[in-house]
């Protein structure tokens, strides 16, 4: 049995490392992104069972990306392997050395074609916990049905389902995103969104407290507001709680909320209170933040003390 079950998009990366527009002959790096796979690699190395569902293109692309999430714990073995549609690719560049600039590759390709059928049903029935992000919803009807689909699955056997609204305005205006993002947080045990995004939902200009508030009011049983580096607040309709983010040095900020919901969620499974769930989400954020990648520096539980030490060399 899996503690975690999650669905959703992975695509390639092409991330270059200098500062600037990217030129001929400019350094890069390759890997791989995806909010729920980060999601599901942070959990593991945490040590969770964990199980990423998706379409993958039957290609060099998709075999990086399931072999290196195999070797990070992660059973791969439900991804689909499109052979008509390839794997869809991401471009990062600094523009400068305070704004990251993001492309994505994906309409029509294999990720974005993640369809209901592609679910392993007992597979879903039987986890502890499901995770889903309104990226996979926002990618096209038929993955939108996917991602209610699961959360049917989940709901119908008991399982707790965790919702991350993660809203992207290029992938969907706000006036079509509200209502299926609303709809699937009122679905939701556990929701979480930046002020932004619970704004979106809840269609309230507010507090984060406030939010929360709002957010239990649809049907959630916990309500977490991300805050990036101010930390994050969560509230389950008995209490309130909000951690700040450790102070570190940010080398890219891409994936950090993801990592956020990795530690939450471990904590959760591991039975911790809100504020014990916060803590643990706000260190695996800095930890992310902290490297360059999406998922590459994400802490292992032997790790999450590690920000607190005094002295910057441990030895």
């Amino acid at each position: 049995m899996h503690e975690l079950v999650t669905l959703g998009e992975a695509m390639a990366v092409v991330r270059s490392t200098a500062v600037g527009l990217p030129r001929p002959g400019s350094p890069a790096e390759i890997s791989f992104a995806g909010a729920e796979a980060t999601v599901a690699v942070g959990m593991s190395r945490l040590g969770h069972r964990t199980c990423w569902i998706g379409r993958l293109g039957d290609d060099d692309a998709g075999d990086m990306i399931t072999a290196t999430l195999r070797g990070e714990g992660v059973d791969v073995g439900y991804a689909v392997r499109d052979a008509e549609r390839p794997t869809g690719l991401m471009l990062r560049h600094r523009r400068t050395a305070d704004r990251v600039s993001v492309a994505y590759y994906r309409q029509g390709l294999a990720g974005a074609s993640l369809s209901p059928a592609d679910l392993p049903v007992e597979v879903i029935r039987s986890a502890r916990l499901i995770h889903l992000t309104g990226i996979t919803a926002a990618l096209g009807d038929q993955a939108a049905a996917a991602v209610e689909r699961g959360v049917l699955l989940a709901r119908e056997a008991g399982v707790t389902v965790s919702f991350d609204v993660n809203y992207r305005s290029l992938l969907w205006p706000a006036d079509r995103a509200r209502p299926v993002l609303s709809r699937l947080a009122s679905m939701a045990d556990i929701v979480f969104a930046g002020q932004r995004e619970a704004e979106l939902v809840t269609g309230t200009s507010a507090t984060a407290e406030h939010l929360a508030g709002r957010l239990l009011e649809t049907g959630a049983r916990q309500a977490v507001i991300k805050l990036g580096s101010d930390g994050a607040l969560a509230a389950d309709g008995r209490t309130v709680e909000r951690r700040a983010a450790p102070r570190v040095t940010e080398i890219d900020p891409v994936g950090a909320g993801d990592a956020f919901v990795a530690g939450y969620l471990s904590a959760f499974l591991d039975g911790e209170g809100l504020g014990g769930r916060l803590e643990h989400g706000v260190r695996c954020g800095a930890f992310a933040v902290s490297v360059t990648g999406d998922w590459e520096g994400l802490p292992r539980r032997r790790e999450l003390t590690l920000l607190d030490a005094d002295d910057n060399v441990t030895r």
